[in-house]
């Protein structure tokens, strides 16, 4: 007949269990160190993150985790783990994955145990993927910086002008210098608006706040109306504006006011960056719904930079891009209008001879 546990014995096997499926039901990993830094327990999160499928217990944990800091430097980890003698945080880490690097939450707080007590000292680690986070925190603070710099330029300028009209106006009156500054200020005030309404749009789309109403669109009208209102901005730099509509397009089942958008962005850049030649806009059939596409005679995009085109806040750093004032948005909110009419983009460019924005914009009915 076997001996019976005694009941402190059972209790605290009880409480070992609850422990341990307390430490395997978290979402972060966590690894406990005794004070040689040899691994003495560890969670199932534990083993995703460091991208590995056991842990000996012994193990050293210099050789299972090795971060690097921000300067890309490798961290000495028993070391971190020592230096530790209160509570610690860290969130300047990296681990280097099969193809990348995350980064890296990393909490250290030591074991103390009562004064007099018999036990294990060491200290318990926890580690969490923050690399969403911290790139959300670099597109707040690039957002940041972007919009700043973009709203401060125009606002000086406008700013600017403005006063030399009313000195103007109190001293020498001449109407031609008022004018001219008037619409120097008018123009950026023009530049602010498109800013916000840019800025508007991105944050609805990002927060999906943007509703799709399918409604019956005439492409033809629709081309020749963004003809002509363009037009006078076209002709201010000495471009022809054209358009080339098949008379063989039917209706377009799609919402308009994004299609609209869409092809605004890209006339919009096709004038901006075209200093001679020509702006066409392209409208053809297709069994599925309609192409369209705008193609100019400008300076082209680089095939560096046609890879980025569409990223939040991207610029090239050709200088004849930075002669002209953007926020990097357009392309952006772009992409996210045509994901939400199920769109296909396309561009085609090459440096100094022009490119070609193309999408295709199916029938949603």
């Amino acid at each position: 007949m076997s001996n019976p546990i005694p009941a402190e014995t059972r209790s605290e096997q009880l409480e070992h269990q609850r422990l341990t499926s307390l430490i395997n039901s978290m979402a972060d990993a966590v690894i406990a160190v005794d004070e040689q830094v040899k691994v003495v327990l560890y969670n199932g999160a534990a083993l995703n993150i460091l991208d590995v499928n056991n842990i000996k217990p012994g193990s050293s944990l210099d050789d299972l985790f090795k971060p690097v800091d921000k300067d890309n430097q490798p961290c000495d980890v028993p070391e971190l783990v020592r230096q530790a003698r209160v509570p610690m945080t860290n969130r300047d880490l990296k681990l280097k994955t099969s193809d990348s690097f995350i980064n890296i939450y990393l909490s250290i707080a030591p074991v103390h145990l009562g004064y007099g007590e018999q036990g294990q000292r060491g200290y318990v680690l926890l580690l969490r993927d923050i690399t969403r986070e911290k790139s959300l925190e670099e597109e707040r603070d690039e957002f940041i910086s972007v919009v700043s710099h973009e709203l401060r330029t125009p606002i000086a300028i406008a700013e600017g002008n403005i006063g030399n009209a009313q000195f103007i106006t109190d001293h020498s009156g001449d109407l031609t210098a008022i004018k001219q500054a008037l619409k120097e200020a008018h123009s950026q005030v023009l530049f602010l608006a498109d800013l916000i309404n840019d800025l508007s749009t991105l944050s609805r789309a990002e927060r999906g706040k943007l509703q799709v109403d399918v409604e019956s669109i005439n492409v033809s009208a629709l081309v020749g109306e963004l003809a002509v209102n363009y037009e006078p901005e076209a002709q201010a730099k000495g471009l022809k504006l054209q358009t080339d509509i098949d008379p063989k397009l039917e209706l377009l089942q799609s919402n308009k006011l994004y299609t609209r958008e869409i092809l605004q962005n890209f006339i919009t850049n096709a004038i901006k960056y075209t200093d001679k030649g020509q702006v066409v806009i392209h409208a053809v059939p297709d069994p599925k719904g309609v192409r369209f596409a705008v193609e100019d005679t400008g300076i082209g995009i680089s095939k560096a930079d046609q890879e980025r085109v569409y990223d939040k806040f991207f610029r090239s750093e050709d200088y004849r891009t930075r002669q002209s004032s953007g926020t990097g948005l357009g392309l952006y909110v772009t992409l996210k209008l045509a994901r939400l009419i199920h769109a296909e983009l396309d561009l085609q460019s090459e440096l100094n001879k022009g490119s070609i924005f193309s999408i295709f914009v199916p029938n949603l009915k």
